[in-house]
């Protein structure tokens, strides 16, 4: 007769304090065996880059230092999930796997479906739990605020580790003793690392000392680095559930008196969790216009212009600024997200698609259910939300007015006094002869004229949206939307 076991599949809830589905596996008192994985199908998709299961790996190596003193180790497998589960079923009877429930990209969403008729096919009862308040199979979100609100303020879950009860290492079947492929293991310098331990080091720096320059700092390309949270990524892969953090920052806010920098980001964790809830019920956001009646807009693809943007050679300097400092750090704030995302859908005029695929690579706290529901409203393609143009001169004159950030991630503008630049291109031959400089050569002209493409992208975009078609898929989308988002919108 074969042991009776349980299963922890860990997903994007890589930690070990708040997890319901480690309380529950402890609960039941069987020998439970903890598990992660890095797919290759998922590796090899087009959002996935090396930087993600980095993270992954040593968020995972971080959790089994904290697991090692008590004999206990989850699993990183570099294998898909079937033949993972069909091992472990040739010499155990599973009776449950506990996870948390996950909003990802199609690509996962069809692996669950998979894992769901799996299962049920061998008799495991697989038990899904709800994450930071996303709810599953609703069709409006009228209460939802409340409900998350509920949700954040509950009791955390902790698990009592000191009775967990998991499998020596010899009893496991061959495929879980493979070492990870050397690309996996190596390290790279300047990106955050992964694991609840910076995790926890980052929100409370956060909450003691750099949320002071929150609002005054969001904005701007250097200085966020500094004042802003820092925690996408540890919320992204789960190395920190939103409950904790907004716990955290609410005691922050109770101990220190009414402070708009932590009402501030407090919002955000609210709208944060309204975007995953948003694409949980419109998975359509991550491969189609949301809104059809802009499938006849941008269809002329230019391969050239293309190719400058995701290179950092547009010839705008915070542009490419932005576009370098992002593949080399996997961050970026808010804003210089939205000024990339409008620069190629409306400057460039090119469909939004590829962009999100580079972007998905690139940002190491790349959550779908913020991603895709957000390039689309940057680049109009709902037909509900205000059009934005972003400017890139003001915005890098407003924004990184003494062009500190410029200055270090595009090296040939280096020594340019400040007023060229942020507008390399108004150098004259005899400024090019002064400073040793040769645009074009040292450094691209622009590869649009951002006057002509605001007013043309304006144009199309405004008229778009008288456009019937248009109007009737907006209105429908509206009904879906929360009385939130109409009241904050």
């Amino acid at each position: 007769m074969l042991k009776e076991i349980n299963v922890v599949w860990f997903k994007r809830d890589l930690r070990l304090k708040d997890h319901l589905p480690l309380v529950q596996a402890i609960d039941s008192k069987l020998p439970v065996v903890l598990i992660a994985f890095i797919e290759p199908s998922l590796s090899r998709s087009k959002t996935s880059d090396m930087r993600h299961w980095r993270f992954v790996r040593q968020s995972i190596q971080d959790l089994n230092q904290q697991l090692s003193p008590l004999n206990h180790k989850i699993h990183l497998l570099h294998e898909e999930v079937v033949p993972v589960f069909s091992s472990l079923l040739t010499k155990f009877r599973i009776r449950r796997v506990f996870s948390h429930e996950e909003t990802g990209i199609g690509l996962t969403y069809e692996r669950d479906k998979e894992m769901k008729a799996f299962f049920s096919t061998h008799k495991v009862l697989w038990k899904e739990t709800p994450t930071n308040g996303v709810i599953r199979g609703i069709r409006k979100r009228n209460n939802w605020p409340k409900h998350w609100y509920s949700t954040m303020t509950a009791a955390q879950k902790h698990p009592e580790l000191s009775q967990l009860l998991t499998l020596k290492p010899e009893e496991l079947p061959p495929i879980f003793h493979q070492d990870l492929p050397d690309e996996f293991r190596k390290s790279a310098r300047n990106f955050q690392e992964g694991g609840p331990s910076l995790a926890n080091q980052y929100l409370e720096s956060f909450m003691t000392e750099r949320f002071k320059n929150y609002n005054q700092h969001i904005s701007k390309p250097a200085l966020s680095r500094r004042s802003c949270s820092r925690l996408s990524p540890y919320l992204a892969w789960g190395n920190l559930s939103m409950r904790q953090v907004y716990q955290t920052a609410q005691r922050a806010k109770n101990t220190g008196g009414p402070n708009k920098n932590l009402n501030s980001f407090l919002s955000r964790l609210r709208w944060h969790c309204h975007f995953i809830q948003k694409f949980e019920m419109m998975e359509r956001y991550e491969k189609e216009n949301i809104n059809p009646g802009y499938n006849e807009l941008r269809t002329i693809w230019k391969e050239e212009k293309y190719l400058a943007w995701e290179e950092g050679k547009t010839g705008y300097p915070l542009v490419d600024a932005c576009i370098r400092c992002v593949k080399a750090t996997g961050y970026l704030n808010f804003r210089m997200r939205s000024m990339l995302v409008s620069f190629l859908t409306h400057h460039l005029w090119l469909d939004w698609k590829r962009g999100a695929d580079f972007l998905a690579r690139q940002f190491l706290d790349f959550e779908p259910g913020i991603h895709y529901p957000q390039f689309q409203m940057q680049a109009g393609t709902t037909g509900y939300n205000t059009v934005r143009i972003y400017n890139p001169v003001k915005q890098s004159k407003d924004n990184d007015p003494e062009g500190i950030f410029i200055r270090q991630w595009v090296a040939e503008l280096h020594d340019l006094p400040l007023p060229f630049l942020h507008e390399p291109w108004k150098m004259t031959e005899m400024d090019q002869l002064q400073y040793q400089f040769k645009l074009g050569e040292d450094y691209p002209l622009p590869i649009v004229d951002i006057k002509e493409t605001y007013k043309s992208a304006s144009k199309a975009l405004w008229a778009q949206k008288k456009n019937p078609i248009v109007k009737k898929h907006a209105i429908k989308i509206l009904a879906k939307q929360n009385e939130e988002e109409r009241v904050n919108s």
